[in-house]
Parts: C-alpha cells; sequence; structure tokens
C-alpha cells in the first residue's frame, strides 16, 4: 500500500494569463510504482501524486505543472461536498432525504418518510449516519443478490460492504461479493445492475461474451446504468466528506 508522506496547497499555473490556482496536494510512496503518477481524489478533492522508492519531489512538481489544466479543471468540476450534518440533504435511492437531529428520541438513525432521523448527542451524529447508510445499503443490497441469484441458480459465499473509490462492485475468486455502500445513493435500478453484474461473475469470473449475455438478460437497464454512473458516481463520492 503506497504510504501518505505530506499533504500541502501548491500553486499551479494552468493559465499563463489568469492567476496560479491553490490546488490540495497528498504526496505519498509505492514500492511497486515505477515512476511518477498523479489522479485525482474526488472523495477528498485532493491530487494524489504517487512517488516510486527513488522517486523525487521535484519529478512530482514537473508532472503536476505539466497536467496544471487537466488538474485545475477537474477539482472544478467536483461536485460540492455533502457533510453529514443536521439539516443536510442526502439522496438515498437518488430521493433526497433530510437529516433531522432528534436526541431525545431512541433508536440511533431510522427513516421516517423522506427525513432520516437520528438520535442521540449531536457529535455522534455523523458516524450513527454513516453507520445507518452502510446497513441499510447491506439490507438492499443483499436482496437483489438473492434475487438474482436464485434466477440463474448460484450463491455467494458472502457478501461485503466497503467505501471502494474506484469499483463499484467485486467478486472473489472464493465467490464473496464486495460493494460500496454509497450504491444506497444512487437510483434503485443502478443498484439492482451492480448487483446483477456480481452475480453474473459467480457464473462467469470474466468478461466474456457469454458473461454479458447473462448479464443483458438479468438486467434490461444495463446501458443505462453504466451511463449514469459514469457521469454520476464520481459525485457520491463526496457525500459524507
Amino acid at each position: 500500500m503506497p504510504q501518505p508522506l505530506s499533504r500541502e496547497t501548491l500553486s499551479l499555473v494552468a493559465d499563463p494569463l489568469a492567476p496560479p490556482e491553490q490546488v490540495p496536494v497528498v504526496w505519498q510512496r509505492s514500492a511497486r510504482a515505477r515512476r511518477v503518477s498523479l489522479r485525482i481524489d474526488a472523495a477528498a478533492g485532493v491530487v494524489l501524486v504517487t512517488l516510486p522508492a527513488r522517486g523525487s519531489r521535484k519529478s512530482g512538481l514537473t508532472l503536476l505543472q505539466a497536467h496544471a489544466r487537466w488538474i485545475t479543471q477537474r477539482l472544478r468540476a467536483l461536485a460540492p461536498a455533502q457533510p453529514f450534518e443536521a439539516g443536510a440533504s442526502i439522496p438515498i435511492g437518488q430521493v433526497p432525504h433530510f437529516i433531522i437531529h432528534a436526541p431525545e428520541e431512541r433508536g440511533g438513525a431510522f427513516l421516517h418518510g423522506q427525513t432520516l432521523v437520528v438520535t442521540g448527542d449531536i457529535e455522534f451524529l455523523p458516524r450513527r449516519v454513516a453507520d445507518f447508510c452502510r446497513a441499510e445499503a447491506g439490507r438492499r443490497l443483499s436482496q437483489r443478490v438473492a434475487h438474482h441469484a436464485a434466477r440463474i441458480g448460484v450463491a455467494p459465499r458472502a457478501i461485503r460492504l466497503k467505501d471502494t473509490r474506484s469499483r463499484w462492485g467485486s467478486c472473489a475468486p472464493d465467490r464473496t461479493l464486495a460493494f460500496s455502500w454509497r450504491l444506497l445513493l444512487a437510483p434503485d435500478w443502478v443498484l439492482d445492475y451492480v448487483a446483477a453484474h456480481e452475480v453474473a461473475h459467480l457464473r462467469y469470473m470474466n468478461h466474456g461474451p457469454s458473461f454479458w449475455a447473462l448479464l443483458n438478460s438479468m438486467s434490461p437497464h444495463r446501458a443505462q446504468a453504466e451511463a449514469w454512473l459514469k457521469r454520476h458516481g464520481p459525485g457520491l463520492l463526496r457525500v459524507g466528506v
């Protein structure tokens, strides 16, 4: 795993005719990396610069400046951060739900109509919302996995919930399925598609023609779901940050 080194704000010149732009940069080092690389961490809203074991900071700075325009455009395009706080709205099944703090109530966090009621002390609210989202995502994904698995006669070994940044779901060789809890924030039909996709891997552990034929029979909205995730997926990473 890459080892974090430091975080700082750097001035990058994206346009020679405009003032430099302030960009948050996180430096990390990886023994497996063969060259300097950079990517946008959509969840944190920063640029991640990965240096190989003997890579220099100077080479990282050179790469940052060479891609200054791309970096600043990508950072500007990020959706605003949506922290878990009282009065905020989060999309559950793409339907806006307002977070209501009710300290006198009991039950941790629960849905009431189109509100998410969170009980207890205010300092525990972000964690309780996060715990609710993970549990609710697990409940909904488990239902869809069971539905699709029964249709094609397969069974997963287990279902795990994660907070991944680049994959919405995965199927391990031991038949364990893993999903991002953030699928809870997407439309139900998108969540259903990702569940079907990973269940189909229980029959075909590849992306060959037989896999796609099976998946198309299980999920009639494959193209729309993939397009939705490509367009709106990065915004889901900004929820709860």
